[in-house]
Protein backbone atom coordinates (compact mmCIF):
# COMPACT_ATOMS: atom_id res chain seq x y z
CA UNK A 1 0.00 0.00 0.00
CA UNK A 2 1.29 3.40 -0.96
CA UNK A 3 0.26 5.33 2.14
CA UNK A 4 -0.91 4.78 5.69
CA UNK A 5 -4.47 5.98 5.09
CA UNK A 6 -5.02 2.87 2.94
CA UNK A 7 -3.84 0.69 5.84
CA UNK A 8 -6.33 2.49 8.08
CA UNK A 9 -9.10 1.87 5.56
CA UNK A 10 -8.22 -1.83 5.32
CA UNK A 11 -8.09 -2.37 9.10
CA UNK A 12 -11.36 -0.43 9.59
CA UNK A 13 -13.00 -2.65 6.94
CA UNK A 14 -11.81 -5.66 8.96
CA UNK A 15 -13.57 -4.11 11.97
CA UNK A 16 -16.76 -3.71 9.95
CA UNK A 17 -16.54 -7.35 8.82
CA UNK A 18 -16.10 -8.33 12.48
CA UNK A 19 -19.49 -6.81 13.28
CA UNK A 20 -18.30 -3.60 14.94
CA UNK A 21 -20.89 -0.92 15.61
CA UNK A 22 -18.25 1.58 16.76
CA UNK A 23 -14.76 2.13 15.37
CA UNK A 24 -12.23 4.55 16.86
CA UNK A 25 -9.37 5.80 14.70
CA UNK A 26 -6.62 7.67 16.51
CA UNK A 27 -3.56 9.27 14.95
CA UNK A 28 -0.80 10.94 16.95
CA UNK A 29 1.95 12.89 15.24
CA UNK A 30 4.53 13.92 17.83
CA UNK A 31 7.62 15.45 16.28
CA UNK A 32 9.38 16.02 19.63
CA UNK A 33 9.13 12.31 20.45
CA UNK A 34 9.76 11.40 16.79
CA UNK A 35 6.60 9.29 16.87
CA UNK A 36 3.69 8.57 14.60
CA UNK A 37 1.06 6.36 16.19
CA UNK A 38 -2.01 4.95 14.48
CA UNK A 39 -4.60 3.07 16.49
CA UNK A 40 -7.80 1.46 15.24
CA UNK A 41 -10.10 0.06 17.92
CA UNK A 42 -13.49 -1.57 17.54
CA UNK A 43 -16.22 -3.31 19.51
CA UNK A 44 -16.48 -6.20 17.04
CA UNK A 45 -16.38 -9.92 17.72
CA UNK A 46 -12.71 -9.90 18.71
CA UNK A 47 -10.11 -12.63 18.31
CA UNK A 48 -8.91 -15.50 20.43
CA UNK A 49 -5.20 -15.81 21.33
CA UNK A 50 -4.43 -18.16 18.43
CA UNK A 51 -6.04 -15.82 15.88
CA UNK A 52 -4.08 -12.87 17.30
CA UNK A 53 -0.82 -14.81 16.83
CA UNK A 54 -1.77 -15.81 13.28
CA UNK A 55 -3.04 -12.36 12.23
CA UNK A 56 0.41 -11.18 11.14
CA UNK A 57 0.91 -14.20 8.88
CA UNK A 58 0.07 -13.19 5.28
CA UNK A 59 -1.12 -16.72 4.52
CA UNK A 60 -3.74 -16.64 7.26
CA UNK A 61 -7.24 -15.22 6.92
CA UNK A 62 -10.59 -15.76 8.56
CA UNK A 63 -12.43 -14.73 5.39
CA UNK A 64 -13.89 -17.74 3.65
CA UNK A 65 -13.59 -16.33 0.13
CA UNK A 66 -9.89 -15.36 0.44
CA UNK A 67 -6.71 -17.37 0.67
CA UNK A 68 -4.47 -14.68 2.12
CA UNK A 69 -4.87 -11.90 4.67
CA UNK A 70 -2.43 -9.15 3.83
CA UNK A 71 -3.82 -6.13 5.72
CA UNK A 72 -2.21 -6.58 9.13
CA UNK A 73 1.04 -8.11 7.76
CA UNK A 74 1.47 -5.17 5.35
CA UNK A 75 0.81 -2.66 8.14
CA UNK A 76 3.34 -4.46 10.35
CA UNK A 77 5.89 -4.44 7.54
CA UNK A 78 5.36 -0.70 6.95
CA UNK A 79 5.80 0.00 10.67
CA UNK A 80 8.95 -2.10 10.97
CA UNK A 81 10.47 -0.48 7.88
CA UNK A 82 10.18 2.82 9.77
CA UNK A 83 11.64 1.45 13.05
CA UNK A 84 8.20 0.90 14.57
CA UNK A 85 5.98 -2.05 15.30
CA UNK A 86 2.40 -3.31 15.46
CA UNK A 87 0.53 -4.67 18.45
CA UNK A 88 -2.83 -6.40 18.56
CA UNK A 89 -5.01 -6.54 21.64
CA UNK A 90 -8.22 -8.44 21.40
CA UNK A 91 -10.60 -10.60 23.33
CA UNK A 92 -13.43 -12.71 21.99
CA UNK A 93 -16.71 -10.74 21.97
CA UNK A 94 -14.89 -7.63 23.27
CA UNK A 95 -13.38 -6.04 20.19
CA UNK A 96 -9.89 -5.49 18.87
CA UNK A 97 -7.31 -2.71 19.07
CA UNK A 98 -4.50 -2.56 16.54
CA UNK A 99 -1.72 -0.07 17.24
CA UNK A 100 1.05 0.77 14.79
CA UNK A 101 4.01 2.96 15.66
CA UNK A 102 6.51 4.56 13.33
CA UNK A 103 9.65 6.65 13.78
CA UNK A 104 8.17 9.93 12.54
CA UNK A 105 11.14 11.21 10.55
CA UNK A 106 12.30 7.83 9.22
CA UNK A 107 13.09 8.00 5.53
CA UNK A 108 11.13 4.79 4.87
CA UNK A 109 7.97 5.88 6.69
CA UNK A 110 5.10 5.99 4.26
CA UNK A 111 3.16 9.25 4.04
CA UNK A 112 -0.05 9.49 6.02
CA UNK A 113 -2.02 9.92 2.80
CA UNK A 114 -5.55 11.13 2.26
CA UNK A 115 -7.15 10.76 5.68
CA UNK A 116 -10.16 12.91 4.76
CA UNK A 117 -10.99 10.58 1.86
CA UNK A 118 -10.49 7.46 3.98
CA UNK A 119 -12.81 8.74 6.69
CA UNK A 120 -15.48 10.00 4.32
CA UNK A 121 -15.48 6.66 2.48
CA UNK A 122 -15.90 4.81 5.79
CA UNK A 123 -18.61 7.15 7.10
CA UNK A 124 -20.52 7.44 3.82
CA UNK A 125 -20.40 3.71 3.18
CA UNK A 126 -21.39 2.69 6.70
CA UNK A 127 -23.91 5.16 8.14
CA UNK A 128 -25.09 2.57 10.68
CA UNK A 129 -21.64 2.44 12.29
CA UNK A 130 -20.36 5.09 14.69
CA UNK A 131 -16.87 6.40 13.97
CA UNK A 132 -14.66 8.36 16.31
CA UNK A 133 -11.66 10.08 14.75
CA UNK A 134 -9.03 11.76 16.86
CA UNK A 135 -5.93 13.27 15.31
CA UNK A 136 -3.23 14.99 17.35
CA UNK A 137 -0.42 16.99 15.83
CA UNK A 138 1.81 18.00 18.69
CA UNK A 139 -0.48 20.21 20.81
CA UNK A 140 -3.32 20.49 18.25
CA UNK A 141 -6.22 18.04 18.24
CA UNK A 142 -9.06 17.33 15.82
CA UNK A 143 -11.96 15.25 17.12
CA UNK A 144 -14.95 13.89 15.21
CA UNK A 145 -17.61 11.59 16.63
CA UNK A 146 -20.46 10.51 14.36
CA UNK A 147 -22.56 9.64 17.44
CA UNK A 148 -22.60 13.34 18.30
CA UNK A 149 -23.15 14.34 14.67
CA UNK A 150 -26.13 11.99 14.42
CA UNK A 151 -27.73 13.60 17.49
CA UNK A 152 -27.46 17.03 15.89
CA UNK A 153 -28.73 15.83 12.50
CA UNK A 154 -32.02 14.60 13.98
CA UNK A 155 -32.65 11.83 11.47
CA UNK A 156 -30.59 13.03 8.52
CA UNK A 157 -28.18 10.18 7.70
CA UNK A 158 -24.43 10.74 8.01
CA UNK A 159 -24.03 9.62 4.41
CA UNK A 160 -26.16 12.50 3.10
CA UNK A 161 -23.99 14.35 0.52
CA UNK A 162 -24.15 17.67 2.40
CA UNK A 163 -23.16 16.00 5.67
CA UNK A 164 -20.24 14.20 4.01
CA UNK A 165 -19.11 17.49 2.46
CA UNK A 166 -19.12 19.19 5.88
CA UNK A 167 -17.14 16.31 7.43
CA UNK A 168 -14.66 16.25 4.56
CA UNK A 169 -14.22 20.03 4.58
CA UNK A 170 -13.72 20.05 8.36
CA UNK A 171 -10.97 17.44 8.23
CA UNK A 172 -9.29 19.12 5.26
CA UNK A 173 -9.40 22.55 6.94
CA UNK A 174 -7.85 21.20 10.15
CA UNK A 175 -5.12 19.42 8.17
CA UNK A 176 -4.32 22.58 6.24
CA UNK A 177 -4.33 24.70 9.41
CA UNK A 178 -1.92 22.34 11.22
CA UNK A 179 0.36 21.09 8.43
CA UNK A 180 3.16 23.44 9.48
CA UNK A 181 2.83 22.34 13.13
CA UNK A 182 4.71 19.11 12.45
CA UNK A 183 7.70 20.75 10.82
Amino acid sequence: MEDLSLHILDIAENSINAGASKIRIKIIENVKKNLLLIEIADNGKGMDENTIKMAQDPFFTTKLNKRVGLGIPFLAQSAREAMGDVSIKSKKRNGTTITATFKYNHIDRKPLGNIEKTLTVLIAGNPEIDFVYEHKRNSHTYYLDTTEIKKKLKGIPTNHPEVIKIIKDGIRQWQNDTKDVVK
